[in-house]
């Protein structure tokens, strides 16, 4: 059982993301889902971790409900970014297809920005994960489009799936936030931002 004072606050995860709804529910976090009208654009300056932080920022300041006291608001985006480039979600497969050929034989970051909105106050910030792919084939990057779909995920694939056990060659920093939610650093900046961790010292 869990003893942390999360539980005394309203969470909502603003996103549709099966996936961060997932991790949470399994991180045994209780919440509730929402989501957020916002147009994921960016000023062309913005690199990496500014783009993930600005586009996180951007979706909390759209919830246009009044957050009562004892809610928080969380949001987040992921992108990734590779040779200088950021990669989104695919606008189809072919998008998909190059994607996935950038990414071949190369290291990328995967950044999620995210921020916590309360009543009173926000806090902003992201995580990045670097990971490797080994050398794709056509064949392979064909097959994994066509059979996963992965036109959802940021920079066109799972690490979760076929794709990323045959293809990825390492991993530094949090799996889960590939996946699609850095959970433990979340939990940390919950705990720091409801001053629970204070108070319980």
């Amino acid at each position: 059982m869990i003893s942390d004072g999360l539980r005394e606050y309203d969470l909502i995860l603003a996103s549709a993301s099966p996936r961060r709804r997932q991790l949470l529910e399994e991180a045994g976090l209780s919440f509730r889902a929402a989501t957020v009208d916002f147009r994921e654009v960016w000023p062309p300056d913005l690199r990496g971790s500014e783009i993930a932080e600005f586009l996180a920022e951007g979706k909390a300041l759209a919830w246009n409900e009044d957050i009562m006291p004892g809610q928080i608001i969380i949001t987040a985006d992921t992108v990734v970014w590779c040779h200088g480039t950021v990669l989104g979600k695919p606008a189809d497969a072919a998008e998909a297809a190059q994607f996935l050929r950038l990414l071949s034989g190369c290291e990328h970051e995967v950044i999620t920005g995210m921020c916590l909105r309360s009543s009173n106050k926000k806090i902003t910030f992201s995580v990045t994960t670097r990971v490797t792919f080994r050398e794709l084939s056509d064949e392979e990057i064909v097959y994994y489009i066509e059979k996963y779909q992965p036109l959802d995920k940021a920079g066109a694939y799972g690490i979760q799936e076929w794709i990323g056990l045959r293809g990825i060659t390492r991993i530094e920093g949090s799996y889960y936030n590939v996946v699609g939610m850095p959970v433990s650093d979340l939990y940390t900046r919950l705990l720091d931002f409801t001053g629970y961790k204070k108070a319980e010292s």
